[in-house]
């Protein structure tokens, strides 16, 4: 019932000298000063309507996977199985589908089958199902990581949503979704969409995107700020989808990091992690140069 006090001050004599154990990083210094890959974390991951969530985060994923030999367990109600494997393969290899050589095709699917697994979407889970099937997927699939894509998709529970209301429903299924981390040792990426509200809110005059959607706030996720209140970090991916020269550009910012002692820091309010689209879309690029490169250098599986 109570915690060990001695161990909690075993930790703190491990911050002091520096000793307590960081988060994954990739080696990517623009991506490791804010965000790191840390088990046991609740991490959401928040959009406006097709800006490229789903692309971006399982591009991380497969950064990870490429890096640190991270495994992952995803359920996509939204994008069939097919969809999702072909865009990791085309960011492993870094070509669009049909101009990857045998080769590179039949090693490219080798590694995503190893470091990857799926969660049928033919049929909707509870988020008690979906927790259920993932504890038993561990079993025989050692992941670190698990992607919920999004979170609006899941059905209710209805005894649970009927007994508590919705908004203490959510705050419910946040807690389960923490304590699923922590048992497990897995870090949990849930993705969300914004509200209507944030849909509406543009830049003003003289801001550089006048006319263009704003930034979401952690707030404008749908269901308010329980959700950056419950989660470990809180990231924000945008883009300019219809500015003639910015388009191909992905931002990622970081609004919440609860642990800086293990790694990770918020970005400002004005420089987000920027991340230019390779040619065809099959990847992303720091300073022109080509993050996967960057870590097929470091670590080399592939």
């Amino acid at each position: 019932m109570f915690v060990d006090f001695n161990k909690q001050i075993e930790t703190i004599h491990k911050i002091r000298t520096g000793e307590i154990k960081t988060g994954l990083k990739l080696g990517v210094p623009e991506l490791d000063t804010h965000f790191v890959l840390k088990p046991s974390d609740l991490n959401l991951f928040l959009g406006h309507a097709n800006v490229g969530k789903t692309s971006l985060v399982l591009f991380m994923m497969l950064c990870y996977s490429v890096r640190h030999n991270s495994k992952w367990l995803i359920y996509s109600s939204e994008n069939e199985p097919y969809e999702l494997i072909r865009k990791l393969l085309e960011y492993l290899v870094e070509e669009p589908i049909n101009r990857i050589i045998p080769n590179d095709f039949n090693k490219g699917i080798a590694f995503i089958k190893k470091h990857f697994k799926f969660i049928s979407n033919e049929r909707l889970y509870t988020y008690k199902e979906l927790i259920d099937v993932a504890e038993k997927a561990k079993i025989g699939f050692k992941y670190n990581g698990f992607l919920i894509d999004p979170y609006n998709s899941l059905a209710k529970d209805r005894e649970t949503s009927k007994a508590l209301g919705m908004h203490e429903y959510d705050y419910e299924v946040l807690s389960q979704f923490r304590m699923f981390c922590q048992r497990n040792k897995v870090s949990l990426w849930l993705c969300a969409h914004a509200n209507t509200e944030a849909l509406r809110r543009v830049y003003k005059a003289p801001h550089e995107y006048q006319g263009y959607p704003m930034v979401c706030e952690s707030s404008s996720i749908e269901g308010g700020g329980k959700f950056v209140n419950r989660c470990d970090d809180f990231l924000v991916v945008h883009r300019y989808i219809q500015h003639p020269t910015e388009f191909m550009y992905s931002f990622l910012h970081i609004k919440k990091i609860k642990s800086i002692e293990t790694g990770g820091r918020c970005t400002s309010l004005d420089a987000p992690v920027k991340m230019r689209a390779l040619i065809n879309n099959v990847g992303y690029s720091i300073n022109n140069e080509s993050i996967v490169k960057i870590l097929k250098r470091a670590n080399a599986p592939f």
